[in-house]
């Protein structure tokens, strides 16, 4: 520590670069952060999922709806214990600058599937009686100022129409990975409007027990197979799963794009120091002359790059982890959870040490072995 007023001379020396120099290392973390982050989340969606859920939708495709019949027959299956069912709604709102989900959805049953979904026992009873009530996520309070007992229009796109809801409860996700912004409905509601065509989206099964999750997904496949609509049942997390692969390998595309602005950013700061090390060759052969070691050169000069390394990464980190977490960000709904995990901060500190190394030991070296009399000659 005794040579701390050197190292903070030595930075102070060109105060505007060492200035953009630890911004440029705090963006490249700040990014590298946050891509990653996109991964780790769509990572844990694709988790998500109760060992004992299983996801039954049309074979041809989700976007083809199953016969609501199928809820009484799906029951009969040995091994099932419970049947709830759910309709995409894909309505609008206002100006439509904000999405968020909507989802027609058999009150009792869905509720009782999902205890992450939690909801107080008044508001539940209160959505339970009312045919055009509605629940909704936290987040829909906070960004459009909702508040319970508001009528809320939403226009149909896929269901035409004007549709007003009553909101009669606000729910809190017990799981990161469920959307905190959904709207959430009474199927009938939607059946009722629509005529009763007696469809639904997709069912969702839980089973007694995780162990015969395949067999009992067979069993219901086979069951439906020449059907008007035949099935294609798979636990929650495949089905979950699915949908994050429809974004393509992003963990690739991510990891890329990451690794692309950190070697940048490498490039930058090793630019930095070299040039630094260049302008302080009088200084480094005055330091040896008074008796400063080749080692204890050495040690300043890594010094300083471990201080622009080190101040960019507790920027860049500590900015990614508080900035998303205050915002409450999550991707305008496409990436509920997202936060930067520990494992995220420790492999970004990680990166910031390889940088110090990467951008330091080069001109630290180079000042260590630096001739006193060569130096003083080149100088004059």
């Amino acid at each position: 520590m005794k040579f701390l007023h050197l190292v903070l001379a030595n930075l102070g020396r060109h105060k505007r670069r060492t200035i953009l120099t630890t911004a440029s290392v705090a963006l490249a973390l700040f990014l590298f952060a946050s891509l990653r982050t996109v991964v780790t989340t769509l990572d844990a969606a694709a988790r998500f999922g109760s060992v004992r859920r299983l996801v039954s939708t049309n074979a041809t495709g989700i976007v083809f709806p199953l016969p609501l019949s199928y809820a009484n027959k799906l029951r009969g299956v040995p091994g099932v214990e419970a049947v709830s069912w759910a309709n995409w709604f894909g309505g609008r709102y206002g100006d439509n600058k904000r999405f968020f989900a909507q989802f027609a959805v058999d009150p009792e049953s869905y509720l009782e599937m999902y205890p992450e979904i939690s909801l107080p026992e008044d508001q539940k009873q209160a959505f339970l009686r009312e045919r055009s009530s509605a629940i909704i996520g936290r987040r829909l309070v906070e960004v459009f100022g909702w508040r319970l007992g508001q009528d809320v229009t939403i226009q149909g796109t896929i269901f035409p129409g004007d549709w007003t809801f009553t909101i009669r409860g606000i729910y809190t996700p017990t799981d990161a990975v469920i959307n905190d912004d959904m709207l959430l409905f009474r199927h009938d509601y939607l059946e009722e409007r629509l005529g009763r065509p007696g469809i639904s989206g997709w069912y969702v099964i839980r089973i007694d027990d995780a162990n015969h999750a395949a067999q009992i997904a067979r069993t219901i496949d086979i069951q439906f197979r020449n059907s008007t609509a035949a099935t294609k049942t798979g636990t929650e997390q495949a089905f979950n799963a699915s949908f994050a692969t429809m974004w393509g390998n992003v963990s690739l595309l991510m990891g890329t794009i990451g690794l692309a602005v950190v070697f940048a950013i490498l490039l930058v700061t090793a630019n930095a120091m070299m040039m630094s090390s260049r302008e302080r060759t009088r200084e480094v052969a005055v330091l040896k002359t008074i008796g400063f070691s080749d080692r204890t050169v050495f040690g300043l000069v890594m010094l300083e790059a471990a201080a622009i390394a080190l101040t960019g990464a507790l920027l860049g980190l500590g900015g990614a982890k508080y900035l998303y977490k205050a915002t409450n960000f999550n991707g305008g709904g496409f990436l509920p959870g997202f936060d930067v995990t520990t494992d995220t901060l420790l492999l970004g500190a990680t990166v910031a040490l390889l940088l110090m190394l990467a951008s330091g030991l080069v001109p630290a070296v180079r000042a260590a072995r630096l001739p006193v009399v060569q130096a003083l000659r080149r100088v004059e």
